[in-house]
């Protein structure tokens, strides 16, 4: 399928069929991407989408420990001023 570029006020842009956004299931919000001189067009991905199963991962693996334990030690002030 070919498109043309068109003016869009002071800027440019293409018309995206109907049929292709709804192939794509494209709405609202969507990211574009350029990769090696080519456009991606997507449906824009909500922040931290898979970040629950991605922990869950790590647990298993017991990937989900401190790695800089020397500074997780509370000092005076955490243990006596600090409330949650």
């Amino acid at each position: 399928m070919k498109a043309q570029v068109v003016r869009i006020g002071n800027s440019k842009g293409i018309r995206i069929p109907k049929s292709v956004i709804e192939q794509c299931q494209l709405h609202g919000t969507i990211d574009l991407i350029v990769q090696q001189g080519q456009l991606l067009v997507r449906s824009a991905t909500k922040a931290r989408a898979g970040w629950d199963q991605a922990f869950e991962q790590m647990h298993r693996h017991g990937d989900d420990q401190l790695i800089d334990r020397e500074t997780a030690a509370t000092s005076e002030w955490d243990r006596k001023n600090w409330t949650w």
